[in-house]
């Protein structure tokens, strides 16, 4: 069998470039397409457009399971192919959806039987013609023409190659039937009208196994008018696809729903504007997710990694929860509750399992090996309202009952060497505005308006339980920032890490916006900001205060947080090493996942 090693870079129009190698039997045919391009250049041209390839992504990924979500253009059938790994001859299941304007063009697909520890290969395309719209078909001789070129093109070719291949086909209600080869041989029938959006991911390993990660995370893209940059899009995913991550962790703000995006930023630069208003309904929800999702560094991303996104306040509305979602100037309409409809699209729009029986439930955890227990957080959902006091007798709750106590359950048995904590609000630095109406994260500053009671509480809850192994990742301040807390003057073994990273692509936050909250007693590591957000003049200035975080674990148990830059240059670096890393022999600093692992603290500029 013919093989080819390719990793796909997938861009709106669906091109395909081949570098960076990796095995796939069915994807020799795509590399072959790929080169005859100029041979098919010469024919004529079609008159029925061709739709891009789908926008892909893999998440809720576990040791043998994962969520496959696609989103198509148009009315149609999604046909999804799971490649077999390890270089296996065996042939790829294949998945299709309907799917409508209903859903947005989205589908769902929950895949089983994956194997632990492996790399998964996927192509989704949309294979049922649609009616062609008026005035495409242009006489007799332009559609026979036009059914030559579709015959011939790529998209129709590895259809055919691909069907040929099928072993068996899972109907959208879920049923499976096997496939004969006079059945697979059937599936030529099933014409591709689009092209082939290619994406891989890797399947975290069993808990008992001791293996390296590396994870991304950040948040805030697109706010404050700092939306895609026309020539240079959403430049910092070229940056975070370099460093090939094993997931990456949308930690909210991922769309500014109350927000637009001109054809002029904030900071002066032309970016590529967008058509939709603030999000008042569901179809403008949709739009702002799709104006993001149009980005090729995006899409390279989603395709190329397990992606495992939360949300904050922006993907619904400022500062919002659910005694707080209304609002009464225009374009809203008075007293209409906007969390229903940020949560329909936030699900919709995202690999996200949703279980019957809890199906709007955000919190999850998910584990990686024996080193990493990841658990994300819902800030929103189940909150207190902002305005409500802290109060000894009364205090708040941002987590709501039931996702506390899961908390509560995670920190009191988890076995992982690391739990890291995603919060989409810091711990530490007051948020939220106008002050009066309440602050939006976990710190008071003034005594009562945060939601610090309830922090403590699981501060606590760790420090009892011997948790000192938390690490917090975080967005939302607008700014890059590494804090060290110890709570509790009586147990000052417990230690916690904070991490905040951000703006992927938003306004600048300066250090002198924020004030911090002294009941965590907390010691700050690092600064990444400038003096305030008014020293902030132009969009090469704004460049140099976008950020993403890192978390690097190696096989040794010993973890690497850095903060790093739009180009991907670590701007922090801290290493921690647990108690229990000891127990596992070291290996070379120069083989760890190739980190410089000596610990840097650089300040791009004096504060």
């Amino acid at each position: 069998m013919m093989f080819c090693t390719i990793r796909a870079e997938i861009s709106r129009t669906g091109l395909l470039t081949a570098h960076n190698l990796i095995p796939v039997p069915w994807l020799a045919a795509t590399l072959m397409l790929v080169l005859t391009t100029s041979a098919i250049a010469q024919l004529p041209v079609q008159t029925l457009a061709r739709p891009p390839a789908p926008v892909i992504a893999a998440g809720d990924v576990e040791p043998n399971a994962a969520v496959l979500w696609v989103q198509s253009e148009r009315v149609g059938t999604v046909v999804v192919e799971l490649a077999t790994p390890n270089d296996s001859d065996e042939m790829p299941r294949r998945f299709e959806r309907q799917v409508d304007s209903d859903s947005d063009f989205t589908a769902k697909i929950r895949v089983q039987g994956l194997i632990p520890g492996s790399q998964q290969r996927w192509r989704a395309a949309l294979i049922a013609a649609p009616e062609p719209a008026l005035g495409e078909l242009q006489s007799d001789a332009a559609l026979a023409m036009t059914e030559q070129t579709l015959i011939s093109a790529p998209g129709s070719t590895l259809s055919n190659q691909a069907s040929a291949l099928a072993s068996h086909r899972i109907s959208a209600a879920g049923g499976e039937t096997h496939s004969t080869r006079a059945q697979a041989q059937s599936e030529q029938e099933d014409e591709i009208i689009g092209e082939w959006a290619i994406g891989s991911f890797r399947t975290p390993p069993d808990a008992y196994v001791a293996t390296a990660i590396r994870f991304i995370w950040g948040g805030d893209l697109g706010g404050q008018n700092v939306c895609r940059d026309s020539e240079q899009g959403f430049e910092i995913f070229a940056a975070i696809d370099a460093l090939a991550p094993d997931l990456f962790v949308a930690a909210g703000d991922m769309i500014y729903a109350d927000g637009l995006c001109d054809a002029s930023g904030r900071y002066g630069n032309p970016q590529i504007p967008a058509s939709f208003g603030k999000a008042t309904d569901l179809d403008g929800f949709r739009a702002h997710w799709r104006y993001s999702r149009a980005d090729p560094g995006l899409r390279r991303v989603l395709a190329e990694t397990a992606y495992f996104p939360t949300w904050d306040d922006h993907e619904v509305v400022n500062d919002f929860g659910p005694l707080h979602d209304t609002r009464d100037r225009p374009p809203y309409r008075a007293g209409e509750h906007l969390l229903p409809l940020g949560l329909t699209a936030m699900l919709e729009q995202n690999p996200i399992g949703e279980d019957p029986r809890t199906p709007k439930r955000l919190y999850r955890a998910v584990r990686w090996g024996q080193h990493l227990e990841l658990l994300l957080l819902d800030t929103r959902q189940y909150r207190d309202a902002n305005s409500a006091p802290d109060l000894p007798q009364r205090p708040k709750t941002m987590l709501g009952r039931e996702q506390l106590t899961w908390l509560q359950q995670r920190l009191t048995h988890s076995d992982a060497t690391w739990l890291a904590i995603v919060s989409s609000v810091p711990l530490a630095i007051p948020t939220g505005w106008p002050p009066e109406a309440g602050r939006d994260g976990w710190a008071s500053l003034d005594g009562e308006g945060g939601f610090t009671r309830e922090l403590l509480a699981i501060l606590e809850h760790a420090a009892a339980n011997g948790r000192n192994n938390l690490v917090f990742i975080s967005a939302d301040a607008h700014h890059a920032a590494a804090f060290r807390y110890r709570p509790f003057p009586q147990r000052p073994d417990f230690v916690v890490h904070e991490f905040i990273s951000g703006p992927l692509s938003a306004g600048i936050e300066g250090s002198t916006e924020f004030a911090l909250n002294s009941e965590l007693i907390t010691e700050r590591l690092f600064l990444h900001a400038p003096e305030s957000r008014d020293a902030v003049v132009d969009y090469a200035d704004a460049r140099h205060w976008f950020t993403f975080g890192e978390i690097a674990i190696e096989e040794t148990g010993e973890l690497t947080a850095s903060l790093r830059g739009i180009d991907g240059k670590a701007l922090y670096t801290l290493r921690l090493t647990p108690p229990s890393a000891t127990r596992l022999a070291m290996p070379a600093p120069d083989m760890i996942l190739g980190l410089n692992c000596k610990h840097r603290s650089s300040l791009p500029r004096a504060f």
